[in-house]
């Protein structure tokens, strides 16, 4: 069975590798520590947000790649 500093070492761990910095993780930490589930959460939603945007601008720009790759093949086929 996990004790508390287990409990607190994995709560930390997660944060740190859903992206959060360390101002974030230590207001987070706090925040849970103290029983402050729905502040947390809202938190953890926020950040959540601001992750799922990154991903939207990084597959734009995959698709911006995908489609310069289709031209370069498209010109090099075709001679021109």
């Amino acid at each position: 069975m996990a004790n508390a500093t287990d409990s607190r070492r994995m709560l930390y761990e997660n944060l740190t590798d859903a992206g959060c910095d360390s101002k974030l993780t230590k207001r987070l930490m706090g925040l849970l520590t103290a029983g402050h589930i729905n502040e947390g959460m809202s938190l953890l939603a926020k950040h959540r947000e601001a992750v799922l945007e990154s991903c939207h601008a990084e597959q734009k720009k995959m698709e911006c790649l995908d489609y310069l790759i289709y031209q370069l093949r498209k010109q090099t086929i075709h001679g021109k």
